[in-house]
């Protein structure tokens, strides 16, 4: 391995012990009450070594709307020009969904430590309806790109985007159930996912 390789791999290590210091210390003692400081202290990094992997302590939850959106944007790109826009985010979708299906033992567990925490915190769910809303704005603004159209006018390419996280919101809240890990949500998305496909009628997103 390059030393760039090592350096990566030491980087992303630091990075999930940070992670997995920060939910622990959410749910044991309370996301308001933990600090950054304890966060690094937990690992025995500077609170300085925080901030260049993560924002600020709110970015800790709202990470992984980071990933997904990564890779859903990264997909889009890659779809055929000519294909339907639903469809490409459908692909996009399941992308996701695959990442997930393709993680380790220890992601589905930050997955659901991540789902209790915000069971438990409003705010935090706020939040993440809020950074949710910055996905829509671009994913909306890559569907008008793909139909030549201007993002600021065009409703069809909003609603296009609504409707596919409408799916995935449903799959992965509605209706509410106890998830004993990972591999039930994804098997839960990828059912709804199949339910809007045979719900909308082909050609409606053109």
């Amino acid at each position: 391995m390059t030393a760039v390789g090592l350096r990566e791999r030491k980087k992303e290590k630091t990075r999930l012990a940070l992670l997995d210091a920060a939910l622990d210390l959410f749910l044991e003692q309370g996301y308001d009450s933990t600090t950054v400081e304890q966060i690094a202290g937990s690992v025995d990094v500077s609170a300085r070594t925080f901030f260049r992997y993560f924002q600020n302590k709110d970015h800790i939850p709202l990470w992984f709307h980071d990933q997904g959106e990564e890779t859903m944007r990264a997909v889009m790109r890659e779809r055929p020009a000519d294909e339907p826009p639903f469809t490409s985010l459908m692909h996009a979708l399941r992308a996701v969904i695959q990442s997930m299906r393709e993680s380790t033992s220890e992601d589905g567990a930050r997955f659901l430590k991540l789902r209790r925490l915000l069971e438990t915190n409003p705010a935090l769910v706020g939040k993440s309806v809020a950074r949710g809303s910055e996905t829509e704005r671009r994913l909306a603004e890559d569907v008008a790109a793909r139909r030549g159209t201007d993002p600021e006018t065009d409703q069809i390419a909003h609603l296009i985007v609504a409707f596919a996280m409408g799916v995935m919101r449903v799959g992965f809240e509605c209706p509410p159930v106890e998830a004993d890990s990972l591999h039930d949500v994804v098997d839960r998305m990828e059912t709804t996912i199949e339910l809007a496909e045979n719900s909308l009628r082909p050609g409606w997103d053109v």
